[in-house]
């Protein structure tokens, strides 16, 4: 592959991930603002920290940024951006007007820190999500097996408290990117 048809395949990539979230519906009468959903932390293989993944959707017109999460499991919960092969964690991390930050395996994701215990499959985790504009959105994550990867379906894995009424937590799911690598951590 040439690395002009590597670029080519890249940005298609991206493009089909970004529209991927542009066809799910909004009926449940939102005026705007977040929603959370596709939660789900793997079974951590480490007693001393696990990573989380979900989507946060802004259906608002004004962008906003997750500025930190607490979790009932972590002594603390950090942000972590990859870029290329390269993770670092980051204070914040921008939720786009009318837009979804995705937080995937191989890509932006939350590490819970100084576990408190060890999540087993089937669990729930607590977490609290804070952001720089919006109120503060508590969600349930289930704990997956180690080597879970979301379906390409929209996949009811989390509850909300921001969810308007009527709203399933399947609608702001989106689908899954082929990275399936998991991050490592110091």
């Amino acid at each position: 592959m040439t690395r002009r048809t590597a670029s080519a395949a890249a940005l298609v990539l991206a493009a089909a991930l970004a529209l991927a979230g542009c066809g799910d519906s909004d009926s449940g009468g939102s005026e705007g603002g977040l929603s959370v959903g596709s939660a789900y932390m793997p079974q951590p293989v480490s007693d001393s920290m696990a990573a989380g993944f979900l989507v946060i959707a802004n259906d608002g017109g004004a962008g906003d940024r997750l500025a930190s999460v607490t979790s009932d499991v972590a002594g603390e919960v950090t942000l972590h951006a990859t870029v290329g092969q390269t993770m670092e964690q980051v204070k914040d991390l921008d939720i786009p007007a009318h837009g979804k930050l995705v937080l995937q395996s191989g890509g932006d994701h939350l590490m819970f820190e100084k576990l408190k215990r060890k999540p087993k499959e089937g669990d729930t985790v607590s977490l609290e999500l804070r952001f720089t504009k919006s109120e503060p959105i508590k969600v349930e994550m289930p704990v997956k097996s180690a080597t879970y990867q979301p379906s390409t379906a929209t996949e009811s894995s989390s509850r909300s408290s921001a969810r308007s009424p009527g709203q399933s937590s399947g609608e702001s799911s989106v689908r899954s990117s082929a990275l399936s690598s998991t991050p490592s951590h110091h």
